[in-house]
């Protein structure tokens, strides 16, 4: 018998609906307090998921989901990335 593996589903902070981990984008506060965007999936830190939707991130934005989950302030400049990567 076939093993079937279970896809690691993930919450988006902005539309709040579960989607495949690897479908969203993960943003990470280190150990160390900083904040980043986290392409590989792995940085070790606490994780917060968005969909490569503008639109989400807005959402996002404007609820402080973000800042909730990861409980910190995010800089502009994590905002903006996160922006020029879900354009690019």
């Amino acid at each position: 018998m076939q093993k079937v593996r279970k896809i690691p589903q993930r919450q988006c902070v902005g539309c709040r609906t579960m989607k495949e981990k690897k479908a969203l984008i993960r943003v990470v506060k280190t150990p160390e307090g900083e904040i980043v965007l986290d392409t590989t999936g792995k940085k070790s830190g606490r994780g917060a998921y968005v969909c490569p939707d503008p639109e989400c991130l807005k959402r996002a934005r404007k609820s402080r989901a973000l800042e909730r989950v990861l409980e910190v302030a995010i800089p502009e400049d994590i905002y903006d990335g996160l922006q020029a990567q879900m354009e690019g």
